[in-house]
C-alpha cells in the first residue's frame, strides 16, 4: 500500500493480495484517524458481503470468488473501545455485469484498490445496542 496526503485527505493505492479492511484499519490506526469517510474503487477476486436481519439480530454473509470490479466502496471510520472501527459497504460487478453488494466483511484486492479517506477532526465512539443488535454511534 502506498499513499499521499493532501490536507485532511489521504489517497491510497492498495496492492494485489491486500485485504481491504485489515489494510485500512492498520492505516487509520497508524495515521491516528479516529473519524472519517471512506470512498473507493478497484478490483477484487474474493469478497464477503453481509446483510443484517433486524428480526433475528444476525448477519447473513455470502462469499464471492472470481473477478469483480468494485463499483462502489463507501463507509465511515469511528472508534469502539479506543480501537479503529470501520463500517463499510461495497458493491461489486462480475464479468456479466451482475452486481452484488452489502456490508463489507472482507475483500482481497486482485489488481489495485484506489481509496480516498477524508479525516474529520474529532472522535465518535460506538456502543453495542441490545435493542438493535448492532454497534451504533454513541454521542
Amino acid at each position: 500500500m502506498e499513499f499521499q496526503q493532501f490536507g485532511n485527505r489521504f489517497v491510497l493505492k492498495l496492492d494485489k493480495g491486500e485485504e481491504i479492511l485489515e489494510t485500512l484499519k492498520q492505516f487509520c490506526t497508524e495515521q491516528n484517524i479516529k473519524l472519517g469517510v471512506v470512498n473507493g474503487i478497484g478490483a477484487v477476486n474474493k469478497v464477503t458481503v453481509g446483510l443484517f436481519d433486524p428480526n433475528t439480530k444476525k448477519y447473513h454473509s455470502s462469499e464471492l470468488t472470481g473477478l469483480f470490479e468494485i463499483t462502489n466502496l463507501s463507509g465511515n471510520i469511528s472508534t469502539m473501545k479506543e480501537e479503529t472501527y470501520l463500517h463499510l459497504h461495497i458493491n461489486v460487478a462480475d464479468e456479466k455485469h451482475h452486481t452484488y453488494g452489502g456490508h463489507l466483511n472482507a475483500a482481497t484486492i486482485s489488481a489495485t484498490g484506489e481509496i480516498i479517506i477524508e479525516s474529520i477532526n474529532g472522535e465518535v465512539d460506538r456502543q453495542f445496542s441490545e435493542e438493535i443488535g448492532l454497534n451504533l454511534f454513541k454521542f
